[in-house]
């Protein structure tokens, strides 16, 4: 049986307007679309310090009980362990091929998305230091602001992405969008009828890309190829966000985000 799920559980971000960066945010909405998903509220926390404030550093994280947690992957296993999933109807080889898409937009959009933000030199200038030292005075803006940028461009140097151009980037998001697009078809949800964790996930990320303001389109024009993609963000934005509680945890409501509903 499921446990209750307490009203005050809290999901932790940067600050919206002017703080978060792409890839935290397409983080943070995946695990909001899989709550969503589970029907279980919850409530969005902006915090300047969210990233320092997690367990493993890395955002978003959710506050349930007694219990702090991050990142999609472990709330997905903590919300099991509460008695609410999403992919408990899948057979053994299909539960196989979700845990491989899901890898492959981890492996593919997220370092794409962290590529972009910290290895692109005119994207860096003019948004990522701009944005994630937002919060702090001059010189602890710009301290903080390299720092992060030398821990990526450490681990895209270890994974072999730090010698490759941002065509070859967007090459790599095109067949990750390609791969997906193919594995949807014309299907609602990647496994037929029901959302799954991987809808979440892929929804998170599609849907910051395609309403994140950029230096240049590049990025997101690589997912507008593919219509049944575009498709499929407006139908979990249609059904899980719009018309949902009017604050700050609605997609629909911000302005930092351009709805997909025209």
């Amino acid at each position: 049986a499921a446990e209750p799920w307490p009203e005050n559980a809290a999901l932790y971000q940067q600050l919206k307007e002017e703080q978060i960066l792409l890839s935290d945010n397409a983080s943070s909405l995946a695990v909001q679309a899989f709550l969503q998903m589970c029907n279980l509220p919850i409530r969005v926390i902006c915090r300047a310090n969210a990233e320092y404030m997690s367990p493993s550093g890395k955002v978003p994280f959710i506050h349930v009980g007694n219990q702090v947690v991050s990142e999609l992957g472990p709330i997905v296993q903590f919300v099991k362990a509460k008695g609410h999933s999403l992919s408990d109807g899948l057979d053994e080889v299909q539960k196989a091929e979700m845990k491989a898409y899901m890898e492959l937009v981890n492996n593919m959009l997220l370092t794409a998305e962290l590529y972009l933000q910290w290895c692109d030199d005119v994207t860096v200038e003019e948004i990522t230091h701009p944005r994630y030292g937002s919060p702090y005075p001059w010189p602890l803006n710009r301290i903080l602001s390299y720092q992060k940028q030398w821990e990526v461009r450490r681990k895209m140097k270890a994974i072999g992405w730090a010698g490759k151009t941002l065509e070859q980037v967007l090459e790599d998001v095109d067949q990750c969008c390609h791969a997906l697009s193919q594995r949807l078809g014309t299907q609602p949800y990647f496994f037929n009828k029901q959302p799954t964790e991987l809808d979440a996930l892929v929804f998170g990320h599609l849907f910051t890309i395609l309403t994140t303001q950029l230096i240049t389109d590049e990025l997101s024009e690589k997912v507008k190829n593919y219509s049944n993609l575009t498709a499929f963000c407006r139908r979990i934005e249609q059904q899980y966000f719009e018309g949902h509680e009017k604050d700050s945890s609605t997609i629909a409501g911000r302005s930092s985000k351009r709805s997909l509903l025209r």
